[in-house]
């Protein structure tokens, strides 16, 4: 088995984490350190910074609703870094992220094979959010988002876009560019002042409040799970 889904179903971290330790060499096995694409056997002995990964641990599969301030990343040397934020017992790590600035659903894990699954963008899973810019909304700025947006060298995916009022408007991607939305309101002389996300696949942040989290239950997992 390569050794970046061995330590994912662990649960200690994800397959593109794994990734970034080994170009730390931060992980030996039987002493040796690993390069990417290295292949381990059950009987092999793999330490991450001198400690040997624990046994893979019962799944957890949690819906967070982010502040605005928590920063998406396991790294403890982060201030406001979301692991401190949501402190939960055993280790986890988010699905994906939302930027600092931004709020709403996130979900986080210890199942890595999950966070592969929903983390390759062919795969199109729909994300929603509700956007708030700085002037008011025209219907060529709801049709040019929806049909793409030059941005970071590619014009965006057709996406849905739904205008709530003047200044705020609803839409669901199914891709994720670094910063998109913001990017695309942009390109199009807006300024987004407010971004929440509010729905991923089947997961939806109704009645979690504002730095709240709960586990997902059994049918929104078999929903969700059905989707990858």
């Amino acid at each position: 088995m390569r050794i970046n889904k061995y330590i994912s179903e662990t649960g200690f971290c994800s397959r593109r984490e794994t990734d970034r330790l080994i170009e730390a060499k931060r992980i030996t096995i039987n002493g040796i350190v690993c390069e990417a694409g290295t292949d381990v056997d059950p009987s092999d002995v793999v330490l991450i910074d001198g400690v040997p990964i624990a046994g893979k641990a019962e799944p957890v599969y949690l819906a967070l609703n982010k502040p605005i301030g928590v920063t998406c990343t396991a790294s403890k040397e982060v201030a406001g870094n979301i692991i401190d934020f949501i402190n939960y017992p055993t280790r986890i790590f988010a699905i994906g992220r939302l930027d600092k600035a931004s709020e709403g659903l996130i979900l986080l894990t210890n199942d890595g094979d999950i966070v592969n699954k929903m983390m390759r963008s062919e795969n199109g899973h729909e994300k929603e959010y509700v956007v708030t810019v700085d002037k008011p909304i025209t219907q060529s700025f709801i049709e040019e988002m929806s049909s793409g947006v030059p941005i970071l060298g590619v014009i965006t995916k057709h996406c849905d876009v739904f205008r709530i009022n003047d200044y705020e408007f609803r839409i669901i991607l199914t891709q994720g560019l670094n910063l998109q939305i913001r990017r695309m309101c942009k390109a199009l002389g807006y300024r987004v002042q407010r971004l929440e996300r509010v729905r991923i696949m089947n997961i939806t942040i109704d009645e979690l409040d504002k730095g709240q989290w709960r586990e997902l239950a059994g049918d929104e997992l078999i929903a969700l799970f059905a989707q990858l």
